[in-house]
């Protein structure tokens, strides 16, 4: 599969990236833990197929020190006991607020009641923001065919 475009060669698509970093760093950065965050990637990213991103967090998430244990098991989170309460709750939110279209209420009361346990409101807001950031770039790699398998962690600083 061949990439549509290149949008590193875009200036107007690395303009907008730019901005979406920069509501990362404003929101995300100081109220969720950088594992948190990464497990939140690489499972929206795997559910939305986005080959790019989920190459590029399971990297930078090994960079960081994770382990292949839980990285395999991100997908099967629900049947590995290597996560913490947390950060499963983290996952479910992110999989009901990736999947929003397919529930009628989108993220359910019991789904978010149960992150608020783990999760204080800044905290919230953070996970909640990571979650709408990822499924942002999952499209603009998806949409643009953006393949995975060639992404470097530290690539983008």
């Amino acid at each position: 599969m061949e990439p549509r475009m290149n949008l590193m060669s875009q200036p107007k698509a690395l303009k907008a990236m730019g901005h979406l970093a920069a509501v990362h760093k404003e929101v995300v950065d100081a109220a969720l833990s950088a594992t948190t965050a990464e497990l939140v990637n690489i499972r929206a990213s795997q559910i939305n197929g986005c080959g790019f991103c989920t190459d590029m967090h399971t990297k930078e998430a090994t960079a960081r020190g994770e382990t292949d244990v839980r990285l395999h098991l991100v997908a099967a989170w629900r049947d590995a006991t290597v996560f913490t309460e947390a950060e499963r709750a983290a996952l479910e939110l992110t999989e009901e607020a990736t999947r929003i279209a397919d529930a009628a209420g989108g993220v359910s009361d019991e789904v978010w009641a149960n992150a608020s346990k783990h999760y204080d409101e800044q905290q919230l807001l953070a996970l909640v923001t990571q979650i709408a950031l990822i499924n942002a770039y999952n499209r603009l790699n998806v949409a643009t065919r953006n393949t995975g398998g060639n992404y470097t962690a530290g690539q983008f600083g």
